[in-house]
């Protein structure tokens, strides 16, 4: 194990790459990123990164690579897995040997059936370039359409209205942000967009995507439809599955991991949005998450059991989001929750707890302006990660302090 590679240059493979320094790895490690750019922070691509554009906010300047002793490959795809010969092959022609090898491929955009492609006025968001692309058609009186009610769809949306954009947007489904948060809170998200003057359209089926030099259409089965200058597709993300597949590493949903994050091959892992993973907490579900905070922590995860520690994921699924002043926070996975009890805070901020048949706290869905529910959201991961059975009137009563119901 004298040599480490990583396989991808994002959030997850550079926590991992500086995790391994910090658990005093004395070995070889490679960072291996088809992109330009050194590793950089990706939620800011649809929220302040895209209003500035340029440059990236990298995870860590060229020094610190340095002193860390960690090779770092930019640039060059890889292009396949030599498990024989314990490899990776690069575009390039390389091959770098691995003792152990970790994969942090991320995902990538789901894209639009029957869209053009190659089409400039037809985008989607994952890396620096595409934040770029989309920045420089935005501006006062431009039309952008978003296709995606998710929480990229919407930051970007919120973002555009603050640059001077006008702005559709449009979800197939009943309403936005219909995976993982309660109706309630998406509600309020919605009336906060409609506010700022977006156009929200939900429930409509997309009958065509067409693009020219003279602007791009969005055609509705009814017969209706929107015009745009730009439109973004922003319709969920598909796990970068291919080199595990090819190499004949098991795939589910993502690249199948146990709970320590090994892939089938026992000398090869996988973490952050690229790999599924059974979660102990909510009885050994496989879950694949696509989230900042989980490529962090399974970066260093990963690190800890690529150097042998043996360390099962025990930490609780967090999501955030920001659009205007409001900020989303969700910990815990909301699915199988028979119960819901809200607790009102201050400035119209609010908590939804939500819990199973046994009484068990699974899950907290809260929203409101600025850090209004941080503290009591991060209390509320204590509780689950405790497998609490709190009592219901204390979660719904402001008085009642979550800290008390830890020490109970």
């Amino acid at each position: 194990m004298s040599h480490i590679v990583i396989v991808g240059a994002g959030e997850c493979g550079a926590r991992a790459a500086f995790a391994l320094r910090e658990k005093r790895f004395e070995g070889g490690i490679t960072l291996i990123g088809a992109e330009p750019h050194l590793p950089y922070e990706r939620p800011p691509l649809s929220k302040d990164g895209l209003a500035g554009a340029e440059p990236p906010k990298y995870i860590a300047g060229p020094e610190r690579y340095e002193e860390a002793r960690i090779t770092v490959l930019t640039g060059v795809p890889v292009e396949a897995i030599d498990r024989r010969q314990r490899a990776v092959r690069l575009a390039d022609g390389r091959a770098i040997h691995y003792g152990r090898l970790l994969l942090a491929t991320g995902a990538r955009p789901r894209a639009l059936p029957g869209a053009p492609e190659n089409s400039g006025r037809i985008r989607m968001l994952r890396t620096h370039a595409d934040a770029l692309a989309i920045r420089r058609a935005l501006a006062p009186g431009r039309k952008l359409v978003i296709i995606g009610g998710g929480f990229i769809g919407l930051e970007l949306a919120a973002t555009a209205r603050k640059l001077g954009a006008e702005v559709v947007l449009i979800e197939g489904l009943p309403r936005v942000l219909s995976r993982g948060v309660p109706e309630e809170i998406a509600d309020v998200v919605a009336e906060r967009h409609r506010q700022e003057g977006v156009e929200i359209v939900c429930g409509v089926r997309i009958a065509a995507v067409e693009a020219d030099d003279d602007g791009a259409r969005v055609l509705f089965a009814d017969g209706t439809g929107r015009l745009a200058d730009l439109i973004v597709v922003g319709i969920g993300a598909i796990p970068n599955t291919g080199l595990a597949e090819a190499a004949g590493i098991l795939v589910e949903n993502g690249i199948a991991v146990d709970e320590r994050l090994r892939t089938s091959d026992p000398d090869i892992y996988a973490a952050g949005d690229c790999c599924s993973f059974p979660l102990s907490l909510y009885q050994g579900r496989r879950v694949r998450l696509e989230a900042w905070r989980n490529a962090q922590d399974q970066g260093t995860l990963a690190a800890a059991n690529l150097m042998g520690a043996n360390e099962p994921v025990a930490s609780v699924p967090w999501f955030w989001s920001d659009q205007y002043e409001l900020t989303l926070q969700i910990a815990g996975l909301a699915d199988g929750a028979v119960t819901t009890v809200r607790r009102d805070l201050t400035d119209g901020a609010f908590i939804l707890f939500h819990l199973d048949g046994e009484g068990r706290l699974i899950a907290a869905s809260g929203i409101g302006p600025g850090n209004a529910v941080a503290r009591d959201i991060r209390l509320a991961e204590m509780l689950i990660a405790a497998g609490s059975r709190p009592d219901p009137a204390a979660l719904s009563s402001p008085e009642s302090k979550l800290k008390k119901l830890l020490a109970a």
